[in-house]
């Protein structure tokens, strides 16, 4: 049987190397999509507010009676500003996360709720489903759950440096 060698010398090959870098275009995207989207809420002035045109709150009170659940919908109504604010600033980190690679399996699964609960409620109604781009976002995030960020990440490099130290320390 033939070994490949990779050009770092590392067995496997090109194929090897393709697989560990497969989900870092993934990454890549989904992470300054949702850093994108939470900058653009906190800096639209209309976003923000309990009511009025392009509001958060206008928006929720119009997914209402068409969502899946019309009561996250409502728990959302108690207070349109924050709720606005807590996806906004939940997009931030998620986004922040998935870029850098830290605590990247949670900042996936905050990504993946997030989308989740934007299907659930405002592209729940969209006919037909795949027409809202929520559940596919969802499906995204599902990989980098399981998979987190294996390479050029922090938590990598974390794993790294807990690697070595226990080397030296026992070896």
């Amino acid at each position: 049987m033939r070994t490949e060698t990779s050009s770092t010398g590392g067995a496997g090959g090109w194929r090897a190397d393709a697989t560990r870098y497969a989900l870092l275009p993934l990454r890549i995207f989904l992470g300054v999509t949702f850093v994108y989207a939470g900058l653009d809420k906190l800096t639209d002035g209309a976003f923000l507010k309990d009511s009025g045109a392009g509001s958060v709150g206008d928006m929720m009170r119009t997914v209402r009676d068409s969502s899946a659940i019309p009561a996250l919908v409502d728990l959302a109504l108690k207070n349109p500003s924050g709720f606005g604010y807590a996806i906004a600033f939940g997009e931030l980190a998620v986004g922040i996360g998935t870029l850098v690679g830290l605590l990247a399996r949670l900042a996936a699964l905050g990504g993946a709720l997030i989308s989740l609960s934007l299907w659930l409620t405002v592209s729940w109604a969209s006919d037909p489903y795949y027409y809202g781009n929520d559940l596919a976002y969802l499906m995204a995030w599902l990989p980098l759950v399981l998979a987190g960020a294996p390479v050029l990440s922090l938590d990598a490099a974390l794993r790294a440096r807990r690697r070595r130290r226990r080397a030296a320390h026992y070896g």
